[in-house]
């Protein structure tokens, strides 16, 4: 048994037991994969993966024990190499943070500015993606906190705090007959064509849910990742913004109208992730509390390093 064949096996699970995508993510070859799992198994005397032919559906009983014993050892493997670094060097390194586009430019410029004050020898490293996306480098390592409005409360493999909650806004042109309408309505919004998030970011399923509740199908002309291009859009007249209230600045945004809509939408929570387990060095955890400064370290690391079973709790943001 080696770290090669435990990697394959929590690839095969993260990659729904598509061993050619295994083998480029591993960057080795599919019969090498194969290999590998054709051992473990002669090695272990078990089934590791349900077949059909040639092609893996699931995982045996067996192998979903052996699936977790695996996540362990890496994980622990990975603790031991990052040991040192945890009791050397505090005060340079590298910070890799994996957030989306609206919370990197609107909510994270001045953490990261007081960080880069207090750490000024330690690199960052911004890495922009979706929440899954933001979920996966976290797994893989790639990311040490990942921040994002989505996923990662629901993930089990990550410790998540919160950041602080945000509304969305409607932004229009000046001029827009919405901007002189005492009360806007989901209703009044259905007669219009809306320019908002994608699927899947951003409080977007804040929206389609306030929206279905009140049965009603709003228009969507056009859906974009990042807050910028829903803006630019608005600025040419092609529908009306549904946006974070935080991505409106009245300086930069000349031209546009922010109209409140705090009683049409549920808030949103961004949440901060850290992996589950992974011991970090000691500006991975400031900056967890320089995001939220109502986090005590000790709440923090007593998460990251539970088993992951106990109750949400309940901090003030």
């Amino acid at each position: 048994m080696n770290f090669q064949q435990l990697k394959i096996i929590r690839e095969s699970a993260r990659c729904n037991y598509n061993l050619t995508e295994v083998a480029n993510t591993l960057f080795t070859s599919q019969s090498g994969v194969s290999r590998h799992i054709r051992e473990l198994e002669e090695e272990l005397g078990i089934e590791i993966f349900v077949r059909r032919g040639k092609r893996l559906l699931g995982m045996t009983e067996p192998g979903k024990e052996l699936l977790v014993v695996a996540e362990r050892i890496l994980n622990d493997a990975n603790n031991l190499r990052r040991l040192a670094n945890v009791f050397t060097n505090n005060e340079t390194g590298q910070l890799a943070i994996a957030t989306t586009h609206t919370q990197a430019r609107y909510s994270l410029p001045g953490v990261i500015k007081a960080f880069r004050q207090l750490y000024p020898q330690v690199r960052l490293v911004l890495n922009q993606g979706n929440p899954d996306e933001i979920v996966a480098m976290l797994r893989s390592g790639e990311a040490d906190i990942g921040i994002a409005s989505e996923q990662l409360m629901n993930d089990e493999s990550v410790a998540a705090f919160p950041y602080y909650r945000w509304h969305h806004a409607i932004v229009v042109p000046e001029g827009h007959p919405l901007v002189s309408e005492p009360a806007i309505t989901l209703e009044r919004l259905n007669e219009l064509p809306l320019i908002t998030y994608r699927q899947g970011i951003t409080g977007r399923s804040r929206l389609d849910k306030a929206f279905a509740a009140a049965g009603l199908t709003p228009d969507i002309a056009l859906s974009a990742q990042d807050s910028d291009v829903i803006k630019t859009y608005v600025e040419l007249g092609l529908g009306v913004g549904v946006l974070a209230d935080m991505s409106w600045d009245p300086v930069r945004d000349k031209g546009l109208v922010r109209i409140n809509a705090e009683h049409l939408f549920e808030a949103n929570t961004v949440w901060l992730g850290l992996k589950r387990g992974q011991l970090q060095r000691n500006y991975a955890w400031k900056f967890i509390q320089l995001c939220n400064s109502d986090l005590s370290l000790s709440a923090i690391k007593d998460k990251v390093f539970s088993d992951g079973e106990e109750s949400v709790i309940d901090y003030q943001i």
